[in-house]
C-alpha cells in the first residue's frame, strides 16, 4: 500500500479510493493465479458437471424457459460465482486487513480517511467481482451458453447481487476480532443452502412453501432471476424493479453496517 501512503495526501475523496484501489491491484497483479481455482475453474467445473454431462438428460419445458438446459443455467451460475467470490473476499481478506497483516492501519495513518478506505474497498470487490465474472461469461459462451448481448446485463446484474450479499458480510467480518468458526458457518449455513435452493439448478416453484418463503429472501434467488431474464430475454420491467430494489436496498444497508462496524474499529 506504498502508493495510497505516498499519494494520499490532498487527494479528493473519490481519488483517495481509488488510490486504495490501486493498492489491492498491485499486489493482485502479481498474486492473481492463486485466485484462479475459486474465480473461474471451481464455477467452470460446476457448469461441465451440470450443464454439459447431467443437462444432457434434462429435457427442455416451460420449466425451462422452453431452451437447452446448459444455457437455462449458465446465467445463474454466473450469478452463484459472483456470491461465492463476494464472500471469499469479504471474510478472510477482510479480517487479515484489520488484525493479521494490518494494512488498514497503514491506510488510516496516511490521510485518507475510513469512509475513503471502506470505499476504495468495496470497489475493489466490485472490480474482482467483474474481472472474474467477465472471464467466466467467456468460458460460457465458449461451450455454447450465451444466446445473445443479454448476456452483459447477466454480468452486470450477478455483480450487483454479489455485492449485495458482499457488503454485510463485510461488516460481519469488521466485527469480528478474533478468529472463530463465523466464516466456516457463514459458507456452511448461509452460502451453500442458498446456492442449491434459490433458483440456480431448478425453478424455486419446486419447493415446498416455506422453501420458496425462504428462497425469496435470498439475495441469490433475486440476481437469478435477472440474470436469466436478461439472458433469456424473458425479464419484465416490473419484476425486475423490484429485484433490483431488493438487491439495492441490501446493498446500502450492508455499506452503512460496514462504515459503522470500521469506524468503531479504525476510530474509536
Amino acid at each position: 500500500m506504498t502508493n495510497v501512503r505516498a499519494r494520499g495526501a490532498g487527494r479528493p475523496g473519490w481519488r483517495a479510493a481509488l488510490l486504495v484501489v490501486e493498492g489491492f491491484w498491485t499486489w493482485y497483479r502479481r498474486n492473481w493465479r492463486a485466485t484462479l481455482i475459486s474465480s473461474v475453474l471451481q464455477p467452470l467445473l460446476v457448469l461441465l458437471a451440470f450443464g454439459v454431462g447431467f443437462g444432457t438428460l434434462v429435457r427442455s419445458s416451460e420449466a425451462s424457459g422452453a431452451v437447452p438446459y446448459l444455457v437455462y443455467l449458465a446465467p445463474a451460475l454466473l450469478v452463484m460465482a459472483a456470491v461465492q467470490n463476494a464472500a471469499v473476499e469479504s471474510t478472510w481478506p477482510i479480517m487479515s486487513a484489520f488484525k493479521w497483516q494490518r494494512t488498514y492501519e497503514a491506510i488510516i495513518a496516511t490521510p485518507v480517511t475510513t469512509g475513503q478506505l471502506l470505499a476504495g474497498q468495496l470497489l475493489w470487490i466490485t472490480l474482482r467481482l467483474l474481472l472474474s465474472g467477465a472471464a467466466y461469461l467467456a468460458v460460457i459462451a465458449l461451450f455454447g451458453g450465451v444466446t445473445g448481448w443479454g448476456a452483459l446485463g447477466s454480468l452486470l446484474f450477478a455483480v450487483l447481487c454479489g455485492m449485495a450479499f458482499s457488503t454485510p458480510v463485510v461488516a460481519l467480518a469488521a466485527a469480528t476480532k478474533r478468529e472463530s468458526s463465523v466464516f466456516t458457518a457463514l459458507f456452511r449455513f448461509v452460502v451453500l443452502p442458498m446456492t442449491l435452493f434459490s433458483g440456480t439448478f431448478f425453478p424455486v416453484s419446486q419447493l415446498p412453501a416455506w422453501g420458496q418463503a425462504l428462497a425469496w429472501v435470498s439475495p441469490l434467488w433475486h440476481g437469478t432471476e435477472l440474470a436469466r431474464g436478461a439472458a433469456l430475454g424473458t425479464l419484465r420491467p416490473l419484476p425486475a424493479a423490484g429485484h433490483v430494489a431488493y438487491l439495492g436496498a441490501l446493498l446500502v444497508i450492508g455499506v452503512l453496517l460496514a462504515r459503522w462496524r470500521y469506524v468503531k474499529r479504525l476510530e474509536v
